[in-house]
């Protein structure tokens, strides 16, 4: 596949390290938001069943003048359609809005206790090997349940998709990611715009004329963390995306990981079954 952006080696597939989120982009806004952000050379969009708008991203996928194989789609099934036969039930669904034969990367949108793990890992690997999903990863998962998935997969889990952001530690989950040779993609990368007004990554903005969003999107994509930034703005589409002609520093990067702290999280909706990782 043909990109214009770095790709982040994530089991067997690359994704792009830079990808358009669609949280929130409803009422047809998901459409012209796409349709700009592949003009402006975005090749990853990202997009879930539970958001309303795979039927938004489908119209611009329909509509660019971008090849498909040059656009990496992301869609995540949710979690009333975990059991077997439901989930691909919904996968049909997906592809029929998305207006594909096939998404690039399947994922759990959330762990849930019931149905088993193991049911929905075999139905999301059914998936993946009938063809309708390229690569299959997790959402929002806890390293010892992304491990657990991990061993109850037959292919490899390519990503698991959480909020990560310079507040927000998630070393053991980068940790467990490295370790089964996946990723994880940051949600919320800009921890919904408080990054913007933060001293220390204003400071290190300033040196390379650059905004603190931007240095954030850097820091993220140096590690090998996959971010989908969200934005209807096109000024700041744009600006989200310029983020390749510039490299921090080893003490740059330090300073970044120094911001984390214990309250850092800002998306706490885990199934009560679960526990996030400490740090």
């Amino acid at each position: 596949m043909s990109n214009p952006t770095p790709g982040v080696r994530s089991g067997d597939v690359a994704i792009p390290a830079i990808g358009l989120g669609t949280y929130q982009l409803e009422n047809g806004v998901a459409q012209t938001v796409t349709e700009k952000a592949l003009e402006l050379g975005y090749r990853h969009v990202d997009t879930a069943q539970i958001y309303g708008n795979e039927q938004d991203v489908g119209a611009a996928l329909a509509a660019t003048g971008v090849p498909r194989g040059e656009i990496f789609v992301t869609t995540k099934v949710w979690i009333d359609k975990f059991a077997e036969g439901d989930l691909q039930r919904s996968v049909d669904e997906s592809l029929r809005k998305l207006r594909v034969d096939q998404v690039d990367l399947l994922l759990l949108h959330w762990p849930k206790p019931k149905p088993a793990l193991a049911e929905t890992i075999a139905a999301l690997n059914a998936v993946k090997a009938d063809g309708r999903a390229r690569a299959i990863g997790l959402s929002n998962f806890p390293s010892a349940l992304m491990q657990e998935a991990a061993a109850l997969s037959e292919a490899p889990l390519a990503t698991n998709q959480v909020e990560y952001h310079p507040y927000l530690s998630q070393k053991t989950l980068r940790a467990t990611a490295d370790k089964l040779g996946a990723s994880i993609t940051a949600w919320s990368p800009l921890a919904q715009g408080k990054v913007g007004d933060d001293p220390v990554l204003k400071a290190i903005g300033d040196k390379y004329g650059k905004a603190p969003g931007q240095v954030t999107l850097r820091w993220q994509v140096q590690q090998g963390v996959v971010t989908i930034p969200r934005t209807k703005n096109p000024a700041r589409l744009e600006e989200n995306f310029a983020i390749f002609d510039f490299e921090l520093t080893d003490e740059e990067m330090a300073r970044v990981y120094g911001l984390a702290r214990p309250d850092g999280r800002i998306g706490d909706w885990i199934d009560a079954a679960f526990r996030w990782d400490v740090e």
